[in-house]
């Protein structure tokens, strides 16, 4: 029974955790024990602040399905003990963690909320106290007992995005996330602004934490001068069962042979194929123009404005529960965390 506000502090790894060694000055990963040290302002919430790191920790390039199942299960296991959850990760690979724990969370009635920095806490001019702090704090808001974000979120420089609508666009700024086709779900300033007619609603239904990801997933991304060589080499992968196509536009490929045919020999052999887009905003409109037309017509399926975190992770863990071709086919066309928009 959870008689005050509690938070669970997750690090995994990334550059908030750092700090300076004192002797060296070589930026090393520092005790979460002490963390009120690096960030005294924690004292003053009235909140029970619980702290779970990983060790070793991450760095973010080396995250995978597994690292995301681990951390969807201590999630489920501190679930009753805890109102609400925040996640310390490395910013380059935030929005596929975060992503794929929106998926594996199904039910979620709770908030969390992943961040990050792109300056370690040890380092004087530091984004990440400030995003930390803010995370806590919206990981702890309630209106009449229930949370007020109960989803998978991404905070970073002063803005709450939906995790499965967010892409990481810009490597040196501190506003390095952007949600390009879905609006803000809280903006932060003096007072935090939440959108409340686009945070997801609470079920109340029971969490059901998902154990499992699919394998056998990659990404073509579509480039002119792409060769047919290319192509077939890519379809030949070993084991391959859906492809991320990131194509041009608004949805666009070339509709040459050389192309057409082998990705429709692919779908004939059941490799299931979701078009997404490379622009940061925009969706994929099949028929738009005579080069979508033909995707459509040989079986390729519209993502329509998922990015492609959320494209990737979303058939992972379709394929990871092992619903059958017809099934995911189906369930790709819909929203099931609010990760496409579906008209």
């Amino acid at each position: 029974m959870i008689e005050e506000t509690s938070i669970l502090i997750i690090y995994t790894g990334g550059t908030i955790g750092m700090i300076a060694d004192k002797s060296t000055n070589v930026l090393i990963p520092f005790d979460f024990d002490n963390i009120n040290e690096q960030i005294p302002e924690l004292k003053k919430f009235n909140y029970n602040l619980g702290f779970h790191s990983f060790d070793p920790s991450l760095d973010s390039s080396n995250m995978n399905p597994e690292v995301w199942i681990e951390l969807a299960q201590i999630i489920n296991k501190n679930y009753e003990d805890y109102d609400g959850f925040v996640v310390l990760h490395g910013s380059d690979t935030m929005a596929y963690t975060a992503s794929a724990l929106s998926f594996l969370l199904e039910n979620l009635n709770k908030p969390v909320i992943f961040t990050g920095s792109q300056l370690p806490l040890g380092v004087l001019r530091t984004d990440g106290r400030e995003n930390l702090i803010t995370a806590i704090e919206i990981a702890a808001d309630k209106k009449d007992d229930t949370p007020i974000v109960p989803e998978v979120c991404i905070y970073f420089e002063n803005r709450l995005m939906r995790a499965n609508r967010t892409t990481k666009y810009n490597a040196e700024n501190f506003d390095a996330f952007v949600s390009g086709n879905l609006p803000l779900l809280a903006e932060v300033g003096i007072y935090i602004k939440y959108n409340k007619n686009i945070i997801l609603k609470p079920n109340f239904k029971k969490l059901k934490v998902h154990k499992h990801m699919g394998t056998g997933v990659a990404v073509l991304k579509l480039f002119p001068g792409i060769s047919a060589d290319f192509v077939h080499s890519f379809l030949s992968i070993p084991n391959l069962k859906a492809i991320v196509l990131e194509s041009f536009g608004s949805g666009n490929a070339p509709s040459e042979s050389w192309f057409l045919n082998p990705l429709y020999d692919s779908i004939r052999n059941g490799i299931i194929v979701l078009n997404v887009t490379q622009c940061m905003t925009g969706a994929v409109k099949h028929g738009k123009y005579e080069t979508s037309v033909k995707l459509n017509d040989i079986g390729v399926i519209s993502g329509r404005d998922i990015t492609t975190e959320a494209a990737l992770t979303k058939l992972m863990y379709l394929i990871g529960e092992e619903h059958d071709r017809n099934d995911i086919v189906r369930l790709l066309q819909l929203s099931l965390r609010g990760e496409v928009t579906i008209r």
